[in-house]
Formats: C-alpha cells, sequence, structure tokens
C-alpha cells in the first residue's frame, strides 16, 4: 500500500471477510511471458484459501499449477466514491486428492460453465492485502464529493 493515498489499509482479518462476500474476483498470471487477468467466480475454503472450478483442460489449470498467482476481488461505488479491494498472493495448486476433490464437489464454489471434467485450484491465502475508501473522504480530511 501507499502511505497517505487516501485509503485505510485493512488487516487480514477484514480483508477475508470481504473476501468472502464478493461472488467474482480476478485470477492474475502469466500467459505466454505477459501478465494475464482473468475473472472467475470462487469461494474461500475453511482455511482461506481460494478455490476456483474449472475444466481439467483448461488453459488456465495448466498455467497456474504450482506457480505464485495473485487473485483480487472489490467492491466499488463510484457514485458514492467508497468501496474496497483485496489482494491474495500465493502458490495455486489443483487438488488430485480424491477426497479432497469429493469434499470440494459439495462445499466448493459451483461451476458457471459446466465441463465434463471439472477440477478445483487452490489458492493459499499467503500474502492477503487490502483496501477501502469510506465515502468519499481520504485520510486528509478531504471530501470527493464536493
Amino acid at each position: 500500500m501507499y502511505p497517505n493515498d487516501g485509503f485505510r489499509e485493512l488487516d487480514r482479518h477484514e480483508c477475508l471477510g470481504l473476501l468472502a462476500t464478493a461472488p467474482v474476483g480476478r485470477i492474475v498470471h502469466t500467459r505466454h511471458a505477459l501478465p494475464a487477468v482473468l475473472p472467475v467466480n470462487f469461494c474461500l475454503d475453511n482455511d482461506f484459501a481460494v478455490l476456483l472450478r474449472t475444466s481439467a483442460d483448461s488453459e488456465l489449470a495448466e498455467a497456474i499449477d504450482g506457480v505464485v498467482v495473485a487473485f483480487e476481488a472489490d467492491v466499488v461505488d463510484a457514485a458514492a466514491h467508497s468501496g474496497w479491494s483485496v489482494v491474495v498472493t500465493g502458490r495455486a495448486t489443483v487438488v488430485t486428492d480424491p477426497v479432497e476433490h469429493g469434499r470440494l464437489s459439495r462445499t466448493g464454489p459451483s461451476s458457471w460453465v459446466a465441463s465434463p471434467k471439472e477440477i478445483f485450484i487452490r489458492i493459499e491465502s499467503e500474502l492477503v492485502t487490502g483496501r477501502e475508501l469510506v465515502g468519499g473522504r481520504t485520510v486528509y480530511g478531504v471530501d470527493l464529493q464536493s
């Protein structure tokens, strides 16, 4: 975070609480040596790992398995000049354990585009950062709505 930029830094607990309320986020990874961002639905697991569900044949699964990625979700109200953004950085892995896959089939995110063979990707929440802007006021007390 950048000090004095008008946003309030959120602690890990606040970040994870907000993240749990967002239905869609963005996975940030490398594709052909360039940054790639893909919107995805997700959920948080009991240990606060980010869970994605995708086709076993997807390019995404191949690109991020075993790699450190970033995952971002936010809520923004442009009219009120308020909102929050949370970023989780951690290693992504395809869930290969059959028992764990079975559990996630019942409790994990649902697929928006069904596939004959779906897998789950777990992103460990190793680094969690976030920031919030409330009601259009900066840390300097300046009202942004006037």
